[in-house]
């Protein structure tokens, strides 16, 4: 089910600003027991593995937004290959007991959250002064967005198994919060990124440079 896919996430759909979410103990609290019945046994999960999970998922995205379908997207192998949640492994480890399994899907929840609130403030941050074409910034600005996203991605998914998907998206994510159409930015990262990053490997000085300048020139060409 596409609403249910972490990485056919779009901007749009996971931009904090426009998916207003609070959590406060007392409401944390009430989620855990809203879980608890809709988490499988651990035999069942290690079986099923993902798909064990989705009546979870189908409740924290009817509940909060199609944002919430990242809650399990964790490092390396998971549930999702090469996400950022560390609160969260996968469905055949992390899942137990019920009671003990609950408290996990909130915490996971939560940082997935933090993640797409702290690339939004790095958006802002790193967005260059444009008009209203993005070609008509300095192409520094891009190059200098695309090395420090592209870093801390390569971080948080401890440039894992499969961390460059996540990448190419948030670079999407990028484009589309600095006023590029969607269709456009996935061809901008696709031309610079595209086959230049490897699993388990986090790109070299020498990588980077060139996928940054690429990712600059491409914003200056692609209309």
């Amino acid at each position: 089910m596409t609403e249910l896919r972490a990485r056919a996430l779009t901007w749009a759909e996971v931009d904090p600003a426009r998916n207003p979410f609070e959590l406060d103990d007392d409401a944390a609290k009430e989620l855990v027991g809203l879980v608890t019945p809709l988490l499988p046994d651990a035999d069942a999960a290690k079986h099923e593995r993902r798909r064990s999970l989705d009546p979870v998922t189908g409740f924290l995205v009817d509940r909060y937004g199609r944002w919430a379908c990242g809650w399990n997207w964790s490092p390396g192998e998971g549930d999702i290959d090469g996400g950022v949640v560390g609160a969260w492994c996968c469905a055949a480890h992390s899942v137990t007991t019920a009671d003990a399994t609950a408290p996990l899907v909130v915490e996971a929840l939560l940082e997935w959250r933090d993640w797409l609130e702290d690339l939004a403030e790095r958006f802002t941050a790193l967005a260059p002064p444009v008009g209203p074409d993005a070609s008509s910034a300095d192409p520094w600005h891009w190059e200098r967005a695309c090395t420090r996203l592209v870093t801390v991605v390569a971080d948080r998914t401890q440039a894992d198994s499969a961390w460059y998907g996540h990448c190419h998206q948030v670079l999407e994510w990028f484009l589309a919060h600095s006023g590029v159409d969607e269709e456009r930015a996935g061809r901008i990262v696709e031309n610079a990124v595209g086959g230049r990053f490897d699993s388990w490997v986090a790109p070299d000085a020498v990588v980077m440079e060139a996928v940054s300048s690429r990712f600059a020139r491409t914003i200056g060409t692609d209309q």
